[in-house]
């Protein structure tokens, strides 16, 4: 293997702080007539010791289409984070605005266009909106540089993450996959942001993902008590050093262990486990935890385009939530909790039927029961 450089700073100095061995492209989710087995590739985070960007390794997938649903609460997120930054007089009316998604979805154009600003596809914008996007960029100095480049003189650069604060926090192991190639800590995006010209100036925080930053910058303004704040509750836990993101190798077994054991348990209890959201994050946790079909029977997803197809690696296959309520499962592992609300709401059914729904990680958590007024 080559020596690692890094895809911002591009230093050469730096360690793996996670390493999840060779996991299947959670991407790619294969139709339930292709036995497999499917294709492993390393899957590890490496630490730059130069700017601090946590990022993966090494990526000899090839990026599938992306085949999700949009949840309800990404939707709610971003409704909110397009006001609060309105609110700050960061979203003039007649602004020139360009997006750079996310591959998996989501854009935020068609509520910036209702509050007046004009969506550009080339050329110069006043607003620059990057939800999640960068991250999907092998290379990250490049990524940064062309937004920094179509920014006006005036203009606002917007920038949100799921916080590498948020993954040592909350032990999100399985942040890490392949075609996620930045893990960003603020104080290493503010780091990247320097290097391309510009100066974080404030941010807003978001409960989604158990922490989603949104950073705004510009050439010329300074900090404020915001970001000042941010950066100094990294410090305070060390963000930047190897010792501190090498809680997720821990954090990693005991998850797996513990979705194991529980299906397990089940199993031996003849409770009928089904699962719910067959989302990229949950690959690795299945592989790694050894789980099939046998001990997980299926996961239901709202997705079309997911439905008939299998989790790749672990061979469980995906159903449609018609199918979920129609198993009347005794449990159901939800295993993205933003989808607790939506699905709850959507399958009133499971718990009707007596079932009833349970966080899958960090450790399988039941949720209590709703009330019926």
């Amino acid at each position: 293997m080559s020596e690692p450089v890094c895809r911002a700073c591009r230093g050469r100095n730096g360690q793996i702080v996670l390493d999840l061995g060779r996991q299947p492209a959670s991407d790619h989710f294969p139709r339930l007539v292709e036995p497999g087995p499917d294709a492993r590739h390393p899957l590890q985070m490496w630490l730059c010791a130069g700017c601090g960007l946590a990022q993966l390794l090494s990526d000899p997938t090839v990026p599938e289409e992306p085949r999700g649903a949009e949840p309800a609460a990404l939707v709610a997120q971003a409704r909110d984070a397009v006001h609060r930054v309105s609110r700050a007089g960061l979203l003039p009316q007649g602004a020139r605005v360009a997006e750079y998604g996310s591959p998996h979805g989501g854009s935020w154009l068609g509520m910036l266009r209702e509050r007046g600003l004009r969506p550009v596809a080339e050329g110069e914008a006043d607003v620059i909106l990057d939800c999640f996007g960068m991250m999907h960029c092998p290379d990250q100095a490049a990524a940064l540089a062309e937004r920094a480049g179509r920014l006006s003189e005036d203009g606002v650069l917007l920038v949100q993450y799921h916080s590498l604060a948020t993954i040592i926090r909350c032990g999100q192991w399985n942040a890490l996959r392949h075609g996620h190639y930045a893990y960003y800590s603020t104080t290493a995006l503010v780091t990247m942001l320097a290097a391309a010209g510009l100066k974080a100036r404030t941010a807003w925080t978001f409960d989604l993902y158990g922490g989603t930053v949104l950073l705004a910058a510009s050439r010329t303004a300074e900090p404020d008590d915001i970001v000042r704040a941010l950066l100094g509750e990294e410090q305070a836990m060390r963000i930047t050093e190897p010792n501190r993101l090498r809680v997720l190798q821990d954090e990693a077994a005991a998850t797996a262990d513990a979705l194991r054991r529980y299906l397990t348990e089940q199993r031996q209890a003849g409770r009928r486990v089904y699962g719910y959201g067959a989302a990229s994050r949950a690959v690795a946790l299945l592989c790694r935890a050894g789980i099939d079909s046998v001990l997980l029977p299926a996961i239901a997803d709202a997705a079309p385009a997911k439905q008939k197809r299998r989790m790749p690696g672990s061979g469980v296959p995906v159903i449609s939530p018609a199918e979920l309520v129609a198993a009347e499962p005794d449990e159901v592992l939800l295993f993205l909790p933003d989808l607790a609300t939506e699905a709850r709401t959507a399958l009133p059914q499971i718990e009707a039927n007596g079932g009833r729904w349970v966080i899958a990680e960090p450790r399988p958590d039941p949720l209590a029961p709703l009330s019926i007024a």
